[in-house]
């Protein structure tokens, strides 16, 4: 059932997150990319587009901003990455020292922001195709978690893969691949299907980020890259600043999804 947080236009969300809603957004504006954000030093830039580039299931970049630049097109002209997500995290040489509604006071003419695609915008897509996705059924944050597996290092930058998950019944795994799939601009087909041990992942009732969601029997974990990988390689690289948004907690863009599906 629609309900009134996926009929809000971006900029009515980003209102009510500047107002200060802390809420996950998966369900929010239907019909409109979500983003992830992670602002570093313009010194670091550089390594972070790199490590976009070579990274690009974790890191589909669809904007970057100028140093200190703080609004863009995927948000109107009018839209603040400062106050607009939900929720934000601040790191200082890689530890996170805040978790905050608005980072205005936190903000630097020294930061460029990236904005990365995210999985939200494609579970829309999934649930069109009846494929379940329990985070938004529970309402609940999407589970993430930390693999052992290392992306490929950029200049400063290095770190592990995040992950996203989704239970799948097993007869709908092959439907949840297809429709995902179409969308390689907000991460795309899933990573890994099945055991997560296999990812490094020790214990599965417990994620890094987000909330542990119920696996049914006959359903199996599929596990797609995430956006949080940007502020692990933060926490591992430890650069002298950072700013990201608190996991599941995104920026609502004006881009609209369907732009995002190739055939």
């Amino acid at each position: 059932m629609t309900t009134e947080r996926a009929l809000l236009s971006p900029a009515d969300a980003r209102a009510r997150f500047r107002d200060g809603l802390v809420t996950p957004t998966a369900g929010w504006s239907d019909g409109y990319a979500q983003a992830n954000l992670i602002a570093v030093p313009r010194d670091y830039a550089y390594d972070f587009l790199l490590f976009a580039q070579r990274n690009p299931k974790s890191c589909p970049v669809l904007d970057v901003l100028d140093a200190g630049e703080f609004t863009g097109p995927l948000l109107g002209g009018t839209g603040d990455i400062r106050t607009d997500v939900p929720a934000y995290r601040v790191y200082v040489d890689g530890e996170q020292i805040a978790e905050v509604p608005d980072v205005r006071e936190q903000w630097t003419d020294d930061l460029v922001a990236f904005l990365v695609g995210c999985s939200f915008s494609f579970e829309a897509a999934l649930l069109e195709a009846d494929v379940p996705v329990r985070h938004i059924e529970e309402g609940r944050n999407v589970p993430m978690y930390r693999t052992d597996r290392a992306c490929r290092p950029a200049g400063r930058l290095h770190g592990p893969l995040v992950v996203s998950m989704r239970p799948i019944p097993a007869g709908q795994v092959a439907d949840a691949v297809r429709v995902t799939s179409r969308y390689p601009s907000v991460h795309g087909a899933p990573v890994h299907i099945g055991d997560p041990a296999a990812l490094g992942i020790a214990d599965f009732d417990r994620p890094d980020f987000g909330d542990a969601v119920t696996v049914r029997p006959g359903e199996i974990p599929v596990f797609w890259a995430c956006g949080v990988t940007p502020q692990a390689a933060v926490m591992e690289s430890k650069p002298p600043l950072a700013i990201g948004h608190a996991p599941g907690h995104m920026l609502v863009t004006d881009l609209r999804n369907s732009t995002l599906v190739v055939p």
